[in-house]
């Protein structure tokens, strides 16, 4: 159910409680038509949710979002350019009134590129440097900055082809060995554990450790300077995400110490938090919040258990903690009930505080007692007219195929405002706590569409399709694997189309066409998808119960 709360008058506050801002009418503010404002985005590579799906949630909005072009970015194979990425943020900064800018893009070419470059450390610092003059000759400029500390994947096949080639042979040991030094300074090692730690330090070929650690140093001094800047008020907002990492690694070494770093500067400005691909939502959403002088109010409801407690797979901090984090960075403030709340987000979560893999076949779809409960937190908060939006985080890498049936049967896909699902928790929650910020604003048809394009992409693929085309490849003519389509890319991609064709005849409201549903592989690997469809037109008998709601 969309509902309107114009009028509804709220005394804007920091929300670290340390700064008061003016008294603001939010009923005014949002009956107010906005100027078209152009915000200027350099995502951190170019898959379709670092890049287009990132700027669609603020185009709905009716933002000017200037990206950089796709062959500029950084992919899997090319690592970016950064000196053609400064080049064209020069020239397109003119007339912009936010720029989110990716610390990593434009220090290293890319995200990967920051796993893999051979940069020399002064070269990386002049281009540090390159901020503070963007700065001076953009003082008027609301600028956001995200950048990420280099993950510690725990496997060479966990890694995905993103590091150098040595870790596929020696990332289980490179993670062990840093997961002792990191926990020998935390609370010592044990004599076995001592004895461990030498050992992984003499079977580590040391050309490997010592490319590894040198990039990784590297990239910490980066890093100082970056928060210095921060420090010297060159950024509105910088952070820094980490993905892929664990409460012992050398990700979490390195977080510790640059935290000592940046204590001073304080949350409101700078914060290190678990996760990196929805670094950039996050930062969108933190950019059209200040522009709109606007501090959204959430409220967080969990699901039964373990709940915020959960310490979700690929991240070093609770789920609590994370969410706690995401709300300071959007410029929002979290709210103990939710009568007032602008986003009631609602977090699946299992009861034994564990996440789980999409495609373990204990995401077979059958109703469990966890899912129950969460459907029915989410069906009370629909009939009292809250704005609810969805974290799915019960698996990592896709929906709770369970849950997604429940709501179906429930009629509650379209009813809700935003649902996240795809990646790992922090990755799906962060994306979907900034989008749901956001949708407050939009139309009830821009809000479908943006629910569509989390269905298709994080239940019907990520949950489903790419695992039973992943187990029929060997079917298919040609050569290539999950990580490298190669020859079959064309194949898997035809696939795939016809499996999402399906999928959305048998699980969701009609699509314009099923033909213009169309499956992609710009990595050329199964792990992630761009798929193109056309927009939701015909609810009619599905959405009839809110209708009447809608056209008050």
């Amino acid at each position: 159910m969309r509902i309107s709360r114009t009028g509804k008058i709220i005394v804007i506050f920091s929300v670290a409680l340390t700064t008061f801002l003016p008294f603001s009418a939010r009923g005014m503010a949002r009956a107010k038509v906005e100027q078209p404002k152009k915000i200027v985005f350099v995502p951190h590579d170019n898959r379709p949710i670092s890049d287009k799906q990132t700027a669609e949630v603020a185009e709905k909005l009716g933002y000017k979002v200037v990206v950089p072009p796709d062959d500029m970015l950084g992919s899997r194979d090319d690592l970016g350019n950064p000196e053609k990425l400064w080049t064209w943020l020069d020239e397109n900064i003119v007339g912009a009134d936010a720029a989110v800018i990716s610390a990593d893009s434009m220090l290293y070419g890319s995200l990967v590129a920051s796993r893999k470059h051979d940069e020399d450390k002064k070269k990386l610092l002049e281009r540090v440097e390159r901020f503070k003059n963007f700065r001076k000759m953009n003082p008027k400029l609301d600028l956001y900055v995200f950048g990420s500390i280099m993950r510690t994947p725990r496997s060479g096949e966990a890694s995905g082809h993103e590091e150098p080639g040595y870790y596929r042979n020696y990332g289980s040991d490179i993670f062990r060995y840093t997961e002792l030094k990191d926990k020998q300074e935390v609370k010592g090692l044990s004599s076995r554990e001592k004895k461990e730690y030498a050992f992984l330090g003499q079977l580590i070929p040391s050309r490997s450790l010592s490319d590894w650690m040198g990039r990784r140093e590297k990239n910490y001094a980066a890093n100082e300077k970056m928060i210095d800047l921060t420090k010297k008020g060159t950024f509105n907002y910088f952070v820094l995400g980490r993905d892929d990492n664990a409460p012992y690694s050398q990700t979490h070494y390195e977080t510790r110490h640059l935290l000592e770093q940046g204590k001073d500067i304080g949350p409101t400005r700078f914060q290190s938090m678990a996760g990196i691909d929805e670094m950039a939502m996050l930062m969108i959403a933190r950019a059209v919040n200040d522009m709109r002088r606007e501090v959204p109010f959430v409220f967080v409801k969990y699901n039964w258990g373990r709940g915020e407690h959960t310490i979700p797979s690929y991240s070093d901090e609770t789920i609590g903690d994370y969410i706690h984090k995401a709300i300071l960075a959007t410029g929002a403030m979290q709210v103990p009930s939710p009568e007032k709340a602008d986003v009631v987000l609602t977090v699946n979560t299992n009861a034994n505080g564990k996440t789980y893999e999409a495609n373990m076949a204990s995401n077979d779809g059958q109703p469990r007692r966890d899912t129950k409960y969460f459907a029915d937190i989410v069906s009370d908060y629909v009939a009292k007219g809250y704005p609810v939006a969805i974290a799915d985080i019960a698996f990592a890498n896709g929906s709770d195929n369970a849950l997604m049936n429940e709501l179906k049967k429930r009629g509650l896909l379209f009813k809700i405002r935003a649902y996240g699902g795809w990646n790992t928790a922090t990755n799906s929650t962060g994306f979907v706590l900034a989008e749901a910020e956001l949708a407050k604003h939009m139309k009830n048809d821009d809000v479908d569409a943006l629910l569509a394009t989390r269905y298709l992409d994080d239940w019907a693929y990520q949950a489903n399709i790419r695992n039973t085309v992943a187990r029929q490849l060997t079917w298919l003519r040609g050569d290539g694997v999950y990580g490298t389509l190669s020859t079959k890319r064309d194949a898997v991609s035809a696939r795939s189309t016809r499996m999402m064709e399906r999928f959305v005849e048998e699980n969701l409201p009609p699509m314009e066409t099923l033909e213009d549903i169309t499956v992609y592989f710009p990595w050329s690997r199964m792990f992630e998808a761009d798929i193109e469809h056309s927009k939701f037109y015909d609810l009619m008998d599905y959405m009839k119960k809110d209708k009447v709601e809608k056209q008050k």
